[in-house]
């Protein structure tokens, strides 16, 4: 007998946990634009469809918002429903930890994602150590820079006024430069044509060499010799900073090193 109740008991049931995590909740709509109120859909309607697909079940479901309820979903809602206006106040929403209904609905809303989408501060907390950590990369990467490659990456920004600084002037920008735009900063950094670019640009502002033929070639100006032409529609600087790298570039850049020092 005992054994075949054993084999006739029906199997228990697998009970499912609600791993819904109970805390305040944050939302923001999406864009860059961030009217004083804006009202999402709180309701099923041909104009706006409120459905959700149920894959365990595998069908769409209807979800409304509705205040007495204890489900966003109607077909778990008994009798009456006291529906509400779900309401973003200048791009945003708080949701109390107590009204569990409105963060599900929330969370099921077939514009969660597009029209808005729910804070992550674990994410958000990572984002923010990864740009502090990036800016303090490129803040360190500017102190240490030598006052010549220093002046190079600045003058990227600042143009020829870079010349008339002086070194704690110069120290002080590249930092400022670095705190600002950490990324970009250091991409220049990284530029291996920077400094190429920096001596091309002090050779000119030292009368060493000229731009001629209306801006397309560089010459010497001692004996108006043309070095290199300037091909249409590239940066005269960077155009010979590349050119340096030729065999023929670089004896004139040691040539002109040697005249700056």
């Amino acid at each position: 007998m005992e054994t075949q109740e054993k084999k006739t008991r029906a199997p228990k049931q697998e009970v499912k946990q609600d791993t819904w995590e109970i805390k305040d909740r944050f939302y923001y709509l999406l864009g860059n634009k961030n009217p004083l109120t804006f009202t999402i859909p709180s309701r099923h309607s041909r104009r706006y469809p409120l459905l959700w697909f149920d894959e365990e079940k595998g069908y769409n479901r209807e979800i409304r918002y509705a205040t007495n309820q204890r489900s966003p979903f109607v077909d778990e809602q008994d009798g009456s429903a006291t529906l509400k206006h779900v309401i973003f106040n200048n791009g945003t929403l708080a949701v109390r930890k107590q009204d569990v209904i409105l963060q599900r609905f929330l969370s099921l809303h077939p514009a969660n994602g597009i029209l808005f989408t729910e804070r992550d501060e674990v994410q958000e907390a990572n984002n923010s150590v990864v740009s502090l950590e990036i800016e303090l990369d490129a803040m360190n990467l500017a102190r240490d820079l030598d006052i010549d490659f220093a002046e190079a990456v600045l003058r990227v920004e600042q143009g020829s006024k870079v010349s008339t600084m002086s070194s704690s002037e110069i120290k002080r920008d590249i930092l400022i430069m670095a705190r600002r735009n950490p990324l970009a900063f250091i991409d220049i950094v990284n530029d291996e044509n920077i400094q190429l670019r920096n001596i091309g640009i002090r050779a000119v502002e030292n009368g060493l060499l000229q731009m001629a033929e209306g801006g397309r070639a560089f010459k010497w100006t001692s004996n108006n010799r043309k070095l290199m032409n300037i091909p249409f529609d590239e940066n005269p600087y960077s155009a010979l900073a590349a050119w340096f790298k030729t065999d023929e570039g670089v004896e004139v850049l040691q040539s002109i090193q040697k005249k700056l020092k």
